[in-house]
């Protein structure tokens, strides 16, 4: 029984008791009982009344919760102008206006958004309170690969738990576990730079925000390969320029003194003309050798902008192989096609191409020698592939017996002026880099493995645009 219920029964029983004495009297007092029965009725239609208007508020707060769990916002209780319970109305109103009001914000916040990490080119991840992933956008799964993410923590994929979308390679496979173990490693408030096993760079952020007073974690992944290769080669181009102007200017002030100096000992004759004539040729090749080193580097920093033009890459790479045939013949290195597919024309400048091209077979030579002879003279390779991928997609391969990147950070492979050759200067990959970027091309330089190292270039495929 409710408390209107209760309220109801107890005046109507007071005034039935009233009525049943007041009728007791009827015989000796009629006319007194007629008029008391008749306040009595009106006390009891009074006292209706009185709890109808006092169980108002009641009746108005059970309307309101009833909304409330309806989550019926856009609904309003009605008043009466001339009801004293009209301020409460009001008010609650009021607050069914705001949390409408509040409600369509929220909803227009969200759609906008999840429009924005759609959109966005930085990958981003959320966690539920126990660390699974609740939301993935479109960079993050494109960046990592992950087959059925919600519901599961990173842990899973780096530890072989679970699996990756279908159509990544094995390389690529190795890639998204060795990124997803080091954010998974990545503390909460901090931020790294990261590089994967291609030497790709990436700054990771993992945050903090709280949901329904419980905190979760997300991570912010962006990639910095361009920005911070348009940071090196502007750093690297300015030393050089220096480097350049006050090694030339020592190098031609130089040479004028020894010719100076060389001509007056050939004048002026003498037993020891022609030790002096040796020191000041040794200094002289010196000065040559100086000379062409800072060359080498600036032809990095003055490279001519491409000229792209329809260019047959496999009649390119059998240029190079016939010019590198002697030279490997010479050194025990085989050298050949494994595979040469029909690949249509690519948009190249060739003579930068193929400058790119013949410093990676050089190295790939160099490499599988030097290989060879730490193996007692056993023979090397450096073998050729062009193919036409499934999705026609041509890829270029430079694949080597030389396993000299076994131990080399991949980040620091296409670092300025790093090299594993002895008395290399780290100018060769350098160049290949500026050139393959000039062109828009993918590429990589990783050890396969198995004993050998592989250069990959990707050219687009029909319709495919080049990247930025």
């Amino acid at each position: 029984m409710n408390l209107r219920q209760r309220l109801v029964g107890y005046v109507l029983g007071t005034h039935l008791v009233f009525l049943g004495v007041t009728l007791w009297f009827w015989r000796q007092q009629p006319l007194v009982v007629v008029c008391v029965e008749v306040l009595l009725l009106a006390s009891a239609a009074v006292g209706l009344r009185l709890v109808g208007r006092a169980m108002q508020p009641l009746e108005h707060a059970r309307r309101f919760r009833d909304l409330l769990q309806d989550r019926n916002y856009a609904a309003r209780l009605q008043d009466q102008p001339d009801d004293e319970l009209a301020g409460l109305v009001r008010l609650f109103n009021d607050m069914l206006d705001a949390l409408y009001q509040e409600r369509m914000k929220l909803g227009e916040q969200r759609g906008f958004l999840e429009r924005l990490l759609e959109a966005t080119p930085s990958a981003v991840v959320v966690f539920d309170f126990d660390g699974r992933i609740s939301l993935l956008n479109a960079s993050a799964q494109a960046l990592l690969g992950l087959r059925d993410p919600l519901g599961h923590a990173l842990s899973e994929w780096h530890g072989g738990g679970a699996g990756f979308v279908d159509g990544l390679d094995a390389m690529a496979r190795k890639r998204a576990q060795a990124l997803a173990a080091d954010l998974d490693d990545l503390p909460a408030g901090e931020s790294q730079l990261l590089v994967d096993v291609d030497g790709r760079r990436y700054r990771a952020q993992r945050g903090r925000f709280f949901d329904r007073g419980f905190g979760r974690e997300f991570l912010l992944v962006e990639e910095l390969t361009e920005e911070l290769e348009s940071s090196e080669r502007a750093t690297y181009e300015k030393l050089v320029r220096v480097l350049a102007h006050e090694v030339n200017n020592t190098v031609a002030a130089t040479g004028s003194v020894l010719e100076s100096v060389a001509a007056h000992l050939s004048a002026q004759g003498g037993a020891d003309s022609a030790d002096f004539g040796t020191a000041i040729e040794a200094v002289r090749r010196r000065n040559t050798g100086l000379g062409e080193f800072i060359e080498r580097f600036t032809r990095v920093v003055k490279m001519p902008a491409a000229q792209p033009q329809p260019t047959d890459v496999a009649e390119m790479l059998d240029d190079i192989l016939q010019l590198y045939r002697e030279p490997c013949r010479a050194r025990g290195i085989d050298i050949r096609w494994l595979r040469r597919d029909d690949v249509a024309r690519q948009a190249l400048d060739r003579n930068l191409m193929e400058q790119a091209l013949l410093n990676v077979v050089k190295n790939a030579m160099e490499a599988a020698e030097a290989t060879s002879r730490e193996h007692a003279g056993r023979g090397g390779h450096v073998h050729l592939e062009l193919v036409a991928d499934d999705n026609r997609r041509p890829r270029l391969s430079v694949i080597d017996s030389g396993d000299r990147l076994g131990d080399v950070p991949a980040g620091q492979m296409f670092t300025p002026f790093f090299t594993t050759k002895k008395g290399g200067q780290g100018i060769g990959l350098l160049f290949v880099r500026e050139v393959l970027n000039r062109h828009g091309l993918s590429y990589r330089l990783a050890p396969t493995g198995q004993g050998e190292t592989r250069f990959d270039v990707w050219f687009p495929g029909p319709g495919e645009a080049r990247a930025a």
